[in-house]
């Protein structure tokens, strides 16, 4: 039973953690990227008016975020919080706050997608300022998102633990490279990347045997 029971929550987990990346990459670096025009109020407008479902999709995408996050971030501390309780913690907690900021940012976006719908005031304005401000919660919530990567680096071992580390603290700087030295930014996470991708697999093919072993041994 106890075999059954970490291999289901670790496989969730990793699919999860899956899904959370999979709703990011097309919403966040896909469809914004389509939609938002920087410096250009009135092309921002027209693409949100010209593409409403494509918009509305990114809403969504956006709330998916939220929801795998929340539900990864349970899942990792149900998953850890024998073998590492305070690691399990952490992730549980930075993980959820991580997940407010971009619920903030998926409900700007649809006050934003409701205003090229039915336009009022200054409507490319105040659609712009929506998608700025959702980008900015974007990057510093990166804080609390590479915060949940540290804990997470903690419960693993070997190369993968120190990568996720390493990466976590990245992402961290990231958030504020961003303002200070834009051009380092997109560099500093790419060993996050390369860690959550290696976590995903580690989750959905070893990791419960792994934490089987941890907790039979009681560490």
């Amino acid at each position: 039973m106890a075999t059954l029971h970490s291999k289901t929550t670790a496989r969730a987990t990793g699919l999860l953690y899956l899904a959370l990346a999979v709703a990011g990459a097309a919403g966040f670096l896909t469809i914004r990227p389509i939609l938002f025009e920087a410096g250009d109020p009135a092309a921002t407008l027209a693409h949100l008016t010209d593409h409403l479902a494509l918009a509305r999709t990114g809403v969504v995408l956006e709330l998916l975020v939220v929801l795998t996050q929340a539900l990864a971030a349970a899942g990792f501390y149900r998953l850890y919080r024998e073998s590492h309780p305070v690691n399990a913690a952490g992730i549980a907690a930075f993980g959820l706050v991580n997940s407010v900021a971009i619920l903030v940012s998926a409900a700007m976006l649809g006050a934003a997608v409701e205003i090229a719908d039915q336009p009022f005031g200054d409507a490319a304005g105040n659609v712009q300022l929506l998608y700025l401000v959702s980008g900015h919660l974007w990057t510093v919530g990166g804080i609390f998102f590479g915060l949940w990567l540290i804990p997470m680096g903690f419960c693993v071992s070997g190369a993968l633990r120190w990568l996720l580390v390493v990466g976590g603290a990245g992402y961290v700087l990231s958030s504020f490279a961003s303002y200070v030295l834009p051009a380092a930014a997109d560099v500093l996470v790419v060993p996050a990347t390369i860690g959550e991708l290696w976590m995903i697999g580690y989750l959905l093919v070893r990791a419960p045997a792994v934490h089987l072993d941890l907790v039979a041994s009681g560490r």
